[in-house]
């Protein structure tokens, strides 16, 4: 038997308890972040792309090239992008997505209206505000569902920042919360980390505002007391973003393949 996926057991945990809304975010969570290969009529034509349609409806995606190969029995022309970028992708063409079809237990067709919602989710930017640090705390009172978010949205941060600190905070002049802090942040990265902080808040079902994220060079003075009391957060290093090789068509979520 093969190995069971992330998506597979996000998939399975979801069809246990289907009351869940946490688990079906969790779900949804892992569709927008894994890698899934997009089966194509032909090879892409510079930056277009022509997917097979299935059922009229949906465009099928396989989370592993396996099981493409299994699904179509012979090698099949395709396209690896992440589950956000393919959903950017189907913006404006009622389509949704038949995610391992045939090939998985994780097997399952999301409908335009889902893909459409995932879409919207991922689309939502958090506001931004200045605001001065009184006193760095250690965090309280967050579910472990929004820590186990952070972490794995972390886990694919490679090479971003240095690290990161879970902390509560006080402002100068009122008002608390908690803060995401990042720790010497690639400058052109950091857009992206405050996606995934928001994205870990939107999946986890907790209200958006319940957590603020931060920028810290690696010689600030808050790094000292953020690094006292604060969670840390490792994020796994390499040539990250500051060698990044040419992408191939499709690999720009901002810039995704145009549907023929």
């Amino acid at each position: 038997m093969s190995e069971l996926t992330p998506l597979d057991e996000a998939h399975a945990a979801m069809i246990a308890a289907p009351d869940d809304d946490a688990a079906r975010l969790r779900f949804y969570e892992r569709i927008s972040d894994v890698e899934l290969f997009l089966l194509l009529e032909a090879e892409p034509d510079e930056d277009q792309v022509t997917p097979v349609v299935f059922q009229e409806g949906y465009v099928l995606v396989f989370d592993r090239a396996q099981r493409l190969a299994a699904y179509v029995g012979d090698a099949a022309p395709y396209v690896a992008l992440s589950g956000r970028s393919i959903a950017g992708m189907l913006a404006g063409q009622d389509l949704g997505m038949a995610v391992n079809i045939g090939v998985a237990p994780s097997e399952i067709l999301l409908p335009a209206g889902a893909v459409a919602w995932l879409r919207d989710t991922l689309a939502h930017a958090p506001g931004e505000v200045e605001a001065r640090i009184e006193t760095v705390l250690p965090p309280k009172g967050l579910p472990e569902t929004l820590i186990a978010a952070i972490d794995a949205k972390l886990a694919t941060a490679t090479g971003m920042a240095a690290g990161a600190f879970l902390v509560a905070v006080e402002y100068t002049g009122g008002g608390r919360g908690h803060l995401l802090a990042f720790v010497g942040a690639i400058p052109r990265a950091q857009d992206a980390l405050v996606r995934a902080a928001s994205e870990a808040l939107t999946f986890s079902g907790i209200e958006a505002g319940a957590m603020d994220v931060g920028f810290f060079g690696a010689n600030d003075p808050t790094v000292v007391k953020l690094a006292k009391v604060g969670l840390r957060f490792d994020l796994p290093q390499g040539e990250g973003l500051q060698h990044t090789p040419r992408m191939p068509p499709g690999s720009d979520p901002s810039k995704p393949p145009i549907l023929k």
